[in-house]
């Protein structure tokens, strides 16, 4: 049910409306960031529709129609060909369509086309979801948009995507888009200490931490976090403090090495966290409102270091670490060079 869900209260507010008075539109599409439940109110939306007691737009959770329709997992396979096809949940009107490595099949676009035209089997109506829709490629979304344009009335196809940019054109167009703003941090400490059994010092570190993901605060694993963030610390302290060349090239080499290789984007993205952080503080931002506040003494030592201007030119070297990744440079080289380039300046 919506109203078990956290946050984004208005697009909650929109969709009761919507479905309560009939009018959800056949093609949806639901932008917001990563980790902030889209695909849930989503699924949400599709127990809604199937519902047999549906009271003011939302489901009544307990018929077996709101029952069935959350069982629903992608396939337990690496099999490129098990990923084909509309994934269905226990409901026969409801199904997803689940990228397989970073590539939603076209083959599974035609299957939704197919069964899209079929009249649904217990419900009103029959509900699809494409999951990371933004994986499609061009082909794939070429088979979508005719389906798109002109849905059969009992058919609701709802994409989700973190990068709405990268869809075509001609597919945004034919969907009606819903927002999904990130969650607020006291909500998501609140449902990591209710729900997820954080300590209330854990809960509101990865609630600051998350972004307004509460995907990515439930994964974060706190302990992991501390040591990583205290590596990425002493990657600033060695550039600013002691001008330490050796320890930057030790810290590259052990953010390299085989045991944190499936780590290195991670730790990548917590240096950019605690860089950022630093760089606010030294702008004067209340160190309250920082991500990470149980470091803000810390950082501020930092802070007072160095001109502003310097810690973001760090976080232009970092982005630019980043999209070279995409092109399969040598990584332990390209980290070297980064924090080089880190030590060297001085403002």
């Amino acid at each position: 049910m919506f109203s078990k869900l956290i946050g984004n209260d208005v697009t909650k507010l929109t969709l009761r409306r919507l479905i309560q008075q009939g009018r959800l539109p056949n093609s949806l599409l639901f932008v917001g960031p990563e980790g902030v439940g889209k695909k849930q109110f989503a699924i949400e939306a599709a127990r809604a529709l199937v519902c047999r007691e549906p009271s003011e737009g939302e489901a009544c959770g307990t018929c077996a129609s709101c029952q069935r329709v959350g069982n629903i997992s992608p396939p337990n396979s690496d099999k490129a060909e098990d990923f084909d096809r509309i994934i269905f949940s226990e409901h026969p009107d409801v199904g997803v369509v689940f990228p397989h490595k970073r590539n939603v099949r076209i083959a599974a676009i035609r299957d939704l086309e197919r069964e899209a035209n079929f009249n649904p089997y217990e419900a009103a109506a029959r509900i699809f979801i494409i999951d990371d829709a933004d994986l499609m490629k061009d082909a794939a979304a070429n088979a979508l948009l005719k389906t798109l344009e002109e849905p059969p009335a009992t058919t609701h196809i709802i994409l989700v995507t973190a990068r709405p940019d990268v869809l075509l054109p001609t597919i945004r167009s034919r969907c009606q888009t819903i927002h999904f703003a990130p969650i607020d941090r006291k909500a998501i400490e609140e449902y990591l200490i209710e729900t997820r059994a954080f300590s209330h010092d854990e809960a509101r570190l990865a609630a600051g931490v998350a972004h307004g993901s509460i995907g990515r605060a439930v994964e974060i694993d706190v302990a992991k976090y501390r040591d990583m963030r205290d590596r990425a610390a002493r990657v600033l302290r060695s550039a600013i403090v002691d001008g330490d060349t050796a320890a930057l090239l030790k810290i590259s080499e052990e953010l390299n090495d085989a045991k944190n290789k499936d780590d290195f984007e991670q730790n990548l993205d917590i240096l950019e966290a605690v860089v950022r952080d630093v760089w606010r503080l030294a702008c004067g931002v209340d160190p309250s409102k920082i991500l990470d506040p149980e470091m803000a003494e810390s950082y501020q030592s930092l802070a007072r270091l160095a001109a502003p201007s310097r810690f973001a030119d760090w976080l232009g070297e970092i982005e630019t670490l980043r999209r070279d990744l995409a092109v399969n440079i040598n990584r332990r080289v390209a980290t070297d060079a980064m924090f080089l380039t880190m030590a060297a300046e001085k403002r």
